[in-house]
């Protein structure tokens, strides 16, 4: 049994003149992302890995997560492969990651991440949300079993739904 949590960056800000890789988060996306991090951390076990986009907002948004997740922050593996990609190229890099690890929590953007959420499940996701976690829990004992399917979400969280 295997673990996939699909978590979009939190919201960025626009406030600078930056390259898209560069956009720091935003305000609500730092007040949101230690939010979704302290929920993770009350209802789910902490992932064996996290893999970010290098993108800043990406890569803060795992940061702020695995503080409140207990995930060592020097841990979070870095792959362009969830910069502005797409599912086939998401699922392509899960599909090379150590069978000896359960649990995995990626973190990128859209429309990959949704489009994602969409190839793996059963239910249609209009939009995952700046800052949304999609969890699936995965029946298959390798990495490289996983396909789009029919799968149920474990879980959905959304930061504008959590309490205050």
């Amino acid at each position: 049994m295997k673990t996939l949590y699909i978590i979009r960056h939190a919201k960025s800000s626009w406030a600078f003149d930056l390259q898209d890789m560069d956009r720091p988060l935003g305000i609500r996306g730092r007040r949101d992302a230690p939010r979704v991090g302290k929920y993770l951390s009350d209802n789910e076990p902490t992932p064996d890995l996290m893999i970010s986009s290098p993108a800043s907002r990406a890569l803060y948004t795992g940061l702020l997560i695995a503080d409140e997740w207990g995930y060592p922050e020097d841990e979070i593996v870095l792959s362009s492969q969830l910069y502005h990609t797409g599912s086939s190229e998401i699922l392509n890099l899960l599909h090379k990651q150590n069978d000896s690890i359960d649990s995995i929590a990626i973190f990128g953007h859209n429309p990959g991440f949704t489009e994602l959420v969409n190839d793996l499940g059963t239910e249609y996701l209009d939009n995952l949300p700046t800052g949304g976690v999609c969890g699936f829990d995965l029946d298959i004992e390798s990495w490289k079993e996983l396909k789009p399917g029919s799968l149920s979400r474990k879980l959905l969280v959304i930061p504008k739904r959590l309490p205050k």
